[in-house]
């Protein structure tokens, strides 16, 4: 895909349709951008988070229709087509659509439309791992990888104003003439008569209705429309520099690793074909990779298919108003990490392997429970077995844990 555009004040391209903008309804403030962290960002409480998906259904009127759980936003907003063939990759989210009818302009417009209302879910994620040297009854040595930590935090509610009534400031847009983009193509390529940033006579983009009618023109075989659905606004080298900065203060002496993955961005639509069917088939493609015959399989689908990647959904984590200023839709990366760093640090030094949530931030926030089962006996066993993991997480501190060995 082309890179994305970087502006999002001022004024819009003439292809961008604003999707869920709602002036005056955020809570944000504005900030001043800069690559320095604020340490003096306020730290929200767990009442100034927006509502998760399953607590914001609670919350809406009994006329509303109430807003889905994370794992089923997609499911509860996919578009029905009723000739469509479907199938959702299970690991990254991406959407496979099969269908005659969206061969129609008008039909594939709409359902790319529909599809940019639905926003990606960018996750945080850390990663420690240690080597462990083992040695065999023989004599051989084995080095394996052990996971220490394995934590995701989710920041698709921080996309929205108001994540209850679904606010937001995303955008749909094409590619810009500069941008490399497959345009009906195999390979990347700029528009005609395009030159980087340099665009010669200046003509206008195609809009989404041009090249949706375009990709319904055109002969190919095989081709896909593809929508691309991808968070902007977001300082990911800062976020990454403090969260190795707090695994780093809890004395870990592992390898950390802290990326931003997305899932659910990608949409491709292919055209009415036994062979689009065939490639998306899963025994399929286990019977190709088995026997090896992907190695004549991928070169031939790469060859024949026409690829239109000239959609992009935008959703803004912050963005830069025409004064400069940068405004966040809902909560800055300072804020975020003020929010979330006591329960990734909590997270960290149990060695859970899991997605935190707000019920997280709610026990990181909150003095633990005392225990009282009713029998002295019991309470004091478990009271004594806490202190234990407490004493054990103060030595990891004090002399290092999570080191090769």
């Amino acid at each position: 895909m082309g890179k994305p555009s970087s502006q999002f004040g001022g004024k819009p391209s003439a292809d961008a349709v604003s999707l869920h903008t709602n002036p005056g309804d955020s809570s944000r403030d504005n900030y001043r951008d800069s690559h320095d962290l604020d340490l003096d960002a306020p730290e929200l409480s767990i009442d100034d988070l927006p509502p998760n998906y399953s607590e914001a259904a609670s919350l809406l009127p009994p006329s509303s229709t109430p807003m889905p759980a994370p794992s089923n936003l997609n499911r509860a907003t996919r578009p029905h087509v009723p000739d469509a063939t479907f199938l959702q990759d299970v690991n990254s989210g991406a959407q496979y659509w099969i269908a005659k009818s969206l061969e129609d302009p008008a039909n594939l417009e709409s359902h790319i439309r529909q599809l940019a209302a639905v926003p990606p879910r960018p996750y945080i994620k850390l990663l420690g791992t240690h080597s462990e040297t083992t040695r065999d009854s023989k004599g051989k040595t084995e080095k394996n990888t052990v996971t220490d930590f394995d934590i995701s935090v989710e920041l698709t509610p921080y996309l929205y104003s108001d994540a209850q009534y679904r606010r937001s400031w995303t955008q749909l847009r094409t590619v810009d003439n500069g941008e490399e983009a497959r345009r009906g193509t195999i390979l990347r390529k700029r528009a005609p008569g395009s030159n980087q940033s340099i665009e010669v006579g200046g003509d206008p983009k195609p809009t989404l209705q041009e090249w949706c009618h375009r990709y319904a023109a055109s002969h190919a075989g095989l081709k896909v429309f593809t929508l691309q659905r991808m968070m902007v606004g977001f300082d990911e080298e800062l976020v990454k520099k403090r969260l190795r900065m707090l695994v780093n203060d809890t004395n870990y002496r592992g390898h950390v690793r802290v990326d931003l993955v997305t899932k659910d961005s990608l949409i491709e639509c292919y055209n009415e074909a036994k062979t689009n069917k065939w490639r998306l088939t899963s025994w399929i493609q286990w019977l190709f990779t088995l026997t090896l015959l992907f190695i004549f399989s991928w070169p031939y689908l790469w060859l024949r298919t026409k690829r239109w990647e000239v959609a992009i959904a935008e959703w803004p984590f912050s963005r830069i108003t025409e004064g400069g200023a940068k405004e966040y839709v809902g909560i800055s990366e300072d804020q975020w990490y003020n929010l979330w760093g006591r329960a990734i640090c909590k997270a960290v030094l149990e060695k859970r392997q899991a997605v935190l949530d707000q019920s997280d931030l709610r026990r990181a926030q909150e003095a633990e429970p005392t225990f009282d089962t009713g029998n002295t006996h019991v309470d004091g066993a478990l009271g004594l077995f806490r202190a234990g993991i407490h004493a054990m997480n103060e030595v990891n501190r004090q002399l290092g844990w999570g080191g090769d060995c």
